[in-house]
């Protein structure tokens, strides 16, 4: 697992699921409950997705000044 999933202490886009302690959590308003192994396997994988998405969109440079201002 890389370190970008196991870093993940806080909410998970607007997916009500958590990641504490090394595990996956299903969050709901009467509380949590701890994701399978399927599940927890394929929030990984979006969790990865997510991170290297994040670095790519941080890594474009900036887009060039129009001359009649922002849009």
């Amino acid at each position: 697992m890389s370190s970008s999933v196991s870093c993940l202490a806080r909410p998970f886009g607007d997916l009500p699921v958590q990641r504490r302690g090394g595990r996956w959590l299903l969050t709901a308003g009467s509380g949590t409950a701890p994701a399978d192994r399927a599940l927890a396997a394929e929030l990984d994988r979006f969790a990865v997705a997510m991170a290297a998405a994040d670095h790519a969109v941080a890594a474009l440079p900036p887009l060039p000044s129009h001359p009649w201002g922002r849009r």
